[in-house]
């Protein structure tokens, strides 16, 4: 998908919770660049896990709301599923990164993300997020 891109958990997180301005800046614009923003089901779980610990779960179910109504959600399906496992086979990563890096390399479009597992993946295309 040409102008395109999934979303690694890192994002929200940092969307959410940062006290930096430049990068909440760096990030709005990032948001402002793709016309097709997508996010993996897993990480809509990630940061449901993470926002109910932290503001409880109304804050949770409203920023998840937002982040479906904002980005086109992918559901793990066979051939992510099956993608992951052998990521996850060659790379030693947690699931949940597996299956967004198999999400990204499906859907063939880059993935925005500061996390390392991510570096190594042969055809894997990633957009840095760093401060």
């Amino acid at each position: 998908m040409p102008n395109s891109r999934l979303y690694d958990t890192r994002f929200f997180v940092e969307s959410f919770y940062t006290s930096d301005s430049q990068l909440a800046k760096k990030l709005r614009e990032e948001f402002k660049l793709m016309n097709e923003r997508l996010v993996s089901s897993l990480t809509i779980h990630e940061i449901y896990r993470i926002v109910i610990k932290k503001e409880g779960k109304v804050v949770a179910t409203l920023r998840s709301s937002i982040i479906r109504r904002d980005f086109q959600v992918i559901d793990v399906d066979y051939q992510i599923a099956t993608k992951s496992a052998e990521l996850r086979n060659n790379h030693p990563m947690p699931m949940a990164d597996s299956v967004i890096a198999a999400t990204s390399l499906i859907e063939g479009c880059s993935l925005f993300t500061d996390d390392a597992h991510f570096k190594n993946i042969e055809n894997l295309k990633t957009v840095w997020c760093s401060r």
